[in-house]
Formats: structure tokens, C-alpha cells, sequence
């Protein structure tokens, strides 16, 4: 079982765009609501260990995938835009950050090709390998799923922590700028698997 959260712990917690995007809200944030978007991943990501853990990876089809990256990398599309702009608003460290709610988690991690790479191994794989079946499927997601939610949340605390160093309006505009062409990138890799799904 040590394996599962292993494995669970390197894919959850390394550079992805849920967690840049929470390592952003902690420089340019300090506001603890933000913690609601987190919620949002933890509860996505607990879905879909129940859901993928009890009806099987059948249900997650190629073509289901690619529509799932192709919806991810317009909503990631999406923020990086908005991000870009708020670059050119210095008056952005005061206001709360509009795209951090619960919903916009939850909807995020959803269609994040990532939470796929996490979960199928785990339920296919691993959960058969360690005998995790029936009441425990449903625990052992729970837990997976509030690792999930730590991820974010401990960049979150990094990006608050950090935010003392780049209080300076240039560097913030261009960390705000870097992370809106890292998002982009990570716009254009989902449309790049979600052709290789669908095609």
C-alpha cells in the first residue's frame, strides 16, 4: 500500500498547472479563500477515484479523455489570458482572485489530463495489487483525494511566503507574464494529447 501513496505523493505534488496556479495565488494573494479553489481539486480528484475505482478504467475511454484535455486547455487557455491582462493591473495584489473559487478546482482538475496519469494506475493497477476493493476503495480515495488537495495548498503557502520577494510591481507584472506563457504551454501540451486521444 506504501507504493500507492508514493506514487500518489510524486504525481500529485510535482509542477503542474493546479499547482502553479495555487503557487500564483500565493505571491500575488495572501488571502486564505483562496484555499476554496483547493477544496475544489480535492473533491474533483476523490470523484474520480470512487467513480474510476468502482465502475472500472472502461469508462474513461480515449476519446473521453480527449474531450476531457480539449475542455481543460480552454479553461486553462482562459486563465493564462486573464492573468496576462491582470499583469498590466498593479492595483492586483489588493483584489481577491477571481478565478480561485471552488468551482473553477474542481472543474480544473476534472478535466486535467494529469488526474488521469495519477488515477488510472493507481485504480487499475495498484488497488487490485494491494486487495483494496468494495468500503475501501471509497476510503482509500478519500484519503488520495485530500493528498490531491494538499498539493495546491502547500504551493499556495510557498507562493505566500515567497511573496515578499517580488512585492516590487516589475517583477510581479513579469511573474505574472511567465506564469500566463507556462499556461499557455500547458494549453497547447492538452490539445497536443487530446489529438493523439481522439485521432
Amino acid at each position: 500500500m506504501l507504493e500507492i501513496f508514493l506514487f500518489a505523493l510524486a504525481m500529485m505534488y510535482s509542477p503542474g498547472p493546479v499547482n502553479m496556479l495555487s503557487l500564483f495565488a500565493g505571491v500575488t494573494n495572501s488571502s486564505w479563500r483562496v484555499l476554496r479553489f483547493c477544496a475544489g481539486v480535492a473533491v474533483a480528484m476523490t470523484l474520480l477515484f470512487v467513480m474510476i475505482g468502482y465502475l472500472g478504467s472502461s469508462i474513461m475511454t480515449p476519446t473521453l479523455q480527449g474531450v476531457a484535455a480539449l475542455g481543460g486547455s480552454a479553461y486553462i487557455g482562459y486563465l493564462a489570458i486573464r492573468i496576462f491582462v491582470a499583469s498590466f493591473e498593479h492595483q492586483a495584489l489588493q483584489q481577491e482572485p477571481r478565478n480561485f473559487s471552488f468551482l473553477s478546482g474542481f472543474i480544473m482538475q476534472l478535466t486535467n489530463p494529469k488526474a488521469m496519469v495519477v488515477v488510472l494506475p493507481i485504480v487499475t493497477i495498484q488497488f487490485p495489487n494491494a486487495h483494496i476493493e468494495g468500503v475501501a476503495i471509497l476510503i482509500m480515495s478519500i484519503i488520495l483525494g485530500a493528498m490531491a488537495g494538499g498539493a495546491p495548498t502547500s504551493y499556495f503557502i510557498a507562493g505566500n511566503k515567497l511573496k515578499h520577494a517580488v512585492l516590487n510591481p516589475k517583477i510581479l507584472s513579469t511573474v505574472k507574464r511567465s506564469m500566463a506563457a507556462l499556461l499557455l504551454l500547458v494549453s497547447g501540451q492538452f490539445v497536443y494529447e487530446a489529438t493523439k486521444l481522439l485521432g
